[in-house]
């Protein structure tokens, strides 16, 4: 499908909050799904909201904080890639079906990016949300398998 056709088959936009559990992650395997797969990652929504209600979905403001202090602050229209092309391009290598979720990415801001790197510890708040989409809040817990 075409950029242009692509808005006809977004069903609506919500959030999702990627985690990744960098010891996982960076353990020399060069996989990352094992850091991007333990139980409660991804926490999705609150809602999906349709994008006659979302109007332009490359300006919205976007916000991440941990503990009160802000570690993101953007907006969708800083994104590398629009949320059509996305859908476009994913949709040339794979079938798209009702239901799949397409996560665009993350701004600037990430702890593992930061000087010195800055990592969640159980007890953390990390509050999270785009405009016209919702917010999220969650509490960091100890891993257990």
């Amino acid at each position: 499908m075409t950029e242009q056709e692509a808005g006809d088959f977004i069903a609506g936009y919500t959030i999702i909050n990627d985690y990744s559990e960098r010891a996982f992650q960076l353990e020399g395997t060069g996989q990352w799904t094992k850091g991007k797969s333990s139980d409660t990652f991804a926490p999705l929504g609150p809602y999906l909201v349709r994008p006659a209600d979302v109007g332009d979905p490359q300006n919205l403001k976007l916000w991440l904080k941990v503990n009160g202090e802000i570690m993101q602050q953007s907006n969708t229209s800083d994104m590398i890639f629009k949320a059509h092309f996305i859908v476009s391009y994913v949709s040339q290598y794979m079938t798209l079906l009702p239901g799949d979720v397409i996560a665009t990415g993350t701004p600037e801001g990430v702890g593992l990016g930061r000087k010195p790197p800055v990592f969640l510890k159980a007890g953390d708040v990390i509050e999270l949300g785009i405009e016209k989409l919702g917010e999220q809040k969650q509490i960091a817990v100890p891993y257990k398998k």
